[in-house]
């Protein structure tokens, strides 16, 4: 409906990050158990209270013409989907996730060293390529959940270390093309002011 109605403002007020294999599938289902919705998906856990930033940069290009200083009209060049956000935790799904890799490269010589892990940096960089999701609670009623179904971090922050904040490992991931008409990006929603 148009015009003003606070009821359609939203606040994300908690919500979280979560990443699958490409191509998994965005749960439409709104249970009482979400865990359950998101079946095979991990939840990156807390992060940063600034949340999650959502961008979308489209790039136009002007077609210049001899009669008129103005365009005649715009050429759609590029398309850039990104979500920027901050993990708070260092555990077999974050920091591989930042470094680029998965947990499987993490090792563990437990007979030598128990309780000793290592990670090795690889020395190039390496395609890693996931799907997202995000999901935003507005009250009890309001629900966003919005999915990504093939992308990667494409740049990451730096890594502070200090003795008066948590370290946070920050990162933006973008949206690749699925191709065949697929969607870059899904949103489900259950928010009653789309009945309309």
């Amino acid at each position: 409906m148009a015009g003003n109605n606070s009821s359609e403002i939203r606040v994300a007020g908690t919500g979280r990050v979560l990443v699958a294999p490409v191509g998994a599938t965005l749960p439409t289902t709104f249970s009482s158990t979400p865990a359950t919705d998101w079946a095979g998906w991990t939840d990156l856990g807390y992060t940063s209270s600034d949340g999650v930033t959502f961008a979308k940069k489209d790039k136009l290009d002007p077609v210049e013409t001899w009669q008129s200083i103005s365009p005649a009209r715009f050429v759609y060049a590029d398309r850039d989907l990104t979500l920027k956000f901050s993990m708070l935790q260092f555990n077999e799904e974050t920091l591989p996730f930042f470094i680029g890799g998965s947990k499987t490269d993490i090792t563990s010589d437990t007979v030598a060293n128990p309780g000793v892990y290592k990670f090795d940096v690889p020395d190039g960089p390496s395609f890693d390529e996931r799907a997202l999701g995000l999901e935003f609670k507005d009250g009890k009623d309001v629900v966003y959940r919005f999915v990504i179904p093939r992308g990667q971090v494409t740049a990451t922050d730096d890594l502070k270390l200090a003795r008066k904040s948590a370290a946070m490992l920050g990162v933006t991931f973008t949206a690749l093309s699925g191709g065949d008409g697929k969607p870059l990006a899904t949103f489900v929603m259950k928010d009653p002011a789309y009945a309309a």
